[in-house]
This record gives C-alpha cells, structure tokens and sequence, in this order.
C-alpha cells in the first residue's frame, strides 16, 4: 500500500527513553519547557528499525528517522508519513487497520474523528494507532502512542514470553504500577 523507501519517522518521547544514567541533558531544568530533536542521523534504534521493515518487505530499506525529546517523563508519539504506492482511501485505510489488529489485544485504533494521545496509554501495555491518508499530498500517515517504559521495553518483554510460553497474552499486563 505504500512505497517503503518514502517512509519517514517522527518520533517523540519524554526523558526516560535515554535510559537512567545520569546526563545534564537530561535533568528537569534542561528540558523543562523546552523540545528539541536529538541523535539526528545516528539513533541506536535505527538499524533495529530498518532491519524489521527490510523483513517485512524483503529487501535492505533506508529510512529517515528522527527522534525529539519531549519535557514529560514518560511516553512516545511517532507520525510515520508514506507515499501512497496504490489507490487509497480512509474507509479502506480503516478496514485495512481493523481487520489487521483484530485479534490483538493491546492494539487499540482511533475512531474518527480521534488521534492517540500519551496519556491514554501511560503506565499500560497499549499502543493506541491511528491512520490517515492525506489525498492533498497522497500520503498515508500513521500516529502511534505507546509508554516506553511499558510497551516500549518490560511490558512488551512479557508480552513475547507469554507467547512464546503459551501463557495469555495478556497475563500480568493488566495492572498500572507507574514509576516515575
């Protein structure tokens, strides 16, 4: 549905996706009121990144990823734009999403007239989706809103323990225990 080398990612997270060694970049009067880009051209999850969409795809694939820190402590907002590569329209966007995430659990989709936001999913395993094709620049556009510090990394840990052990997906995911 669209042209994978056209994929640009726009990422925004608070201070904990730079982990918990201490930086004075990081500490609340640096970032406090402030949003800036960081590792332009040089993110560690970049490679990650591309190596998954190549699998998808089935080829070596570049894409440009941008991540920004946000003043929050936890959450990440990606827009990921794509040229459009077929004839697309948003009712079919919507099937294609719904019929996609179905049966997942922790996948939830805007309805119209809605965007993710990081408060919906703080302190949970969800990643809130939503997809929007813009026919003024024939692009797909896709927001997703996940907590980093629960989907990003423990929560999605178990999560594929739990499939790989046969347990429910969804077993000791439930709860909001939240720090920080």
């Amino acid at each position: 549905m669209i042209v994978p080398e056209s994929l640009v990612i726009d990422a925004k997270s608070g201070t904990s996706g730079a982990g918990r060694a201490a930086q004075t970049a990081m500490l609340y009067c640096e970032v406090t009121d402030g949003f800036r880009a960081y590792k332009v051209g040089e993110h560690r999850h970049t490679p990650e990144i591309e190596q998954e969409l190549g699998a998808l795809v089935g080829r070596p694939l570049t894409v440009s990823f941008t991540p920004h820190l946000l003043p929050m402590s936890r959450g990440m907002l990606s827009t990921i734009y794509a040229q459009a590569a077929v004839e697309v329209d948003q009712a079919g966007l919507d099937k294609l999403y719904r019929d996609f995430y179905r049966d997942e659990p922790f996948v939830r989709l805007a309805g119209p007239g809605q965007l993710p936001a990081t408060q919906y999913v703080r302190g949970s395993n969800y990643c809130d989706l939503a997809a929007r094709y813009d026919r003024r620049t024939g692009r797909i556009i896709v927001l997703s809103v996940i907590d980093n510090l629960v989907k990003g990394a423990a929560g999605q840990a178990v999560q594929n323990m739990n499939l790989l052990r046969g347990f429910a997906e969804s077993e000791g995911l439930e709860q909001a225990p939240i720090f920080p």
